[in-house]
């Protein structure tokens, strides 16, 4: 599976250098789809037990790791903490994804049905269908619990999806899949971590190294050429999207349901450089993505920050 990811990431060199524009990116990604997809309802047992020892995600990616509160936690405290932290991200996923096929088939409504762009469209919002099946059964079998956003969080969410357009909602789909990716590709390697969570990460990262290669042309072509007021405007957009993902991947509910004082855990969580620099880390190709493009002004930088994503 490893392997897998390893060729499916050494065709981005080959992208830049062979390919131009979104039709050639998706002829080439069409052809990545059909020998390399894979389907988490066939291939995982979800009837099998989970072993009591075994975390939800490296510890190392906790929210509290590294606070005093995270060491006051027993063995088993800190594998239930982690297994609702990562229920909840999985939640927000769901919640993310579905805004993303809206946006992707309104996108593509009416469009060129023999193009590849279209047709990988179509792909990615099965994939998406099916990783969000998958986040469900996952979340389901490790905590038993569905986590949702503040209702004027997705109530923000509709808005988005009905108003996003072209860099704005292709950019705001990047943003969405790059914090993931560092993430769950840490995860998926860590023998501490439940092993169907791990087939689950590596079935995400695998799928979504497309929808990224797929996000960034769209971008791309998007700007090219837009004014400055434009541009100014999209930026701001793409990162106050970010800051209410970011902000919303683990809900509090996640510490309650662990057993936790959410007060406490919350204030924690706030003050806690380590987990700052992990969420850090899993976004610098992004912010180079953004910069590249003339999408990281000053004003989002401003909301980057707030959510400790530069």
């Amino acid at each position: 599976m490893t392997a897998a990811i390893e060729r499916e990431n050494a065709g981005d060199n080959l992208i830049s250098l062979q390919d131009s524009g979104a039709e050639q990116v998706s002829e080439r990604l069409l052809r990545s789809a059909a020998r390399l997809s894979r389907n988490a309802m066939t291939e995982i047992d979800w009837s099998l037990p989970m072993d009591p020892d075994k975390y939800g995600c490296s510890p190392e990616w906790s929210s509290l790791y590294g606070t005093d509160y995270w060491d006051e936690l027993t063995h088993e405290q800190r594998v239930d903490l982690t297994r609702h932290e990562f229920a909840s991200i999985m939640n927000i996923g769901i919640w993310f994804e579905m805004i993303l096929q809206e946006m992707v088939l309104r996108d593509q409504y009416v469009g060129d049905y023999h193009s590849s762009e279209f047709q990988f469209a179509l792909v990615e919002i099965a994939d998406e269908c099916r990783h969000s099946l998958m986040f469900a059964k996952a979340s389901e079998k490790m905590v038993g619990t569905s986590y949702h956003p503040h209702p004027k969080i997705a109530q923000l969410g509709k808005s988005f999806k009905l108003l996003a357009r072209n860099e704005v909602a292709y950019a705001g789909i990047l943003v969405a899949e790059e914090v993931l990716d560092v993430f769950q590709r840490g995860c998926m390697r860590d023998e501490r971590v439940l092993p169907f969570i791990r087939t689950v990460n590596e079935i995400h990262v695998l799928e979504e190294s497309r929808h990224m290669k797929f996000a960034r042309e769209q971008v791309r072509e998007s700007v090219d050429g837009i004014g400055w007021a434009r541009k100014q405007f999209s930026a701001l957009s793409v990162a106050a999207g970010a800051y209410l993902i970011v902000s919303s991947l683990i809900q509090p509910k996640a510490y309650a349901d662990a057993g936790l004082d959410v007060k406490r855990a919350l204030a924690e969580r706030r003050d806690n450089g380590h987990f700052h620099s992990m969420i850090r880390s899993s976004c610098g190709h992004l912010m180079e993505f953004l910069d590249e493009v003339g999408l990281l002004t000053k004003p989002a930088m401003h909301y980057y920050r707030k959510a400790h994503m530069i």
